[in-house]
């Protein structure tokens, strides 16, 4: 490690992305995968629209259970 470093050229925050920018990968089974991409491609949504849509669905189930 140097003693010393020169940062009069730097950029601060130059890397930084807010944590509600971050896209979250999320895994399923094959056999929920090939369901889904079946249902969104005869409702012509994108796979993430579908499961968006089912899970704010089952949000809304959720909480009027409550």
């Amino acid at each position: 490690m140097k003693e010393e470093y020169d940062f009069t050229d730097a950029e601060q925050g130059k890397f930084y992305r807010p944590v509600e920018d971050l896209e979250i990968p999320i895994y399923v089974d094959k056999h929920v995968q090939k369901v889904i991409a079946s249902v969104a491609d005869k409702q012509n949504k994108s796979i993430s629209e579908l499961v968006n849509t089912l899970l704010k669905n089952d949000i809304d189930i959720a909480q009027s259970l409550k």
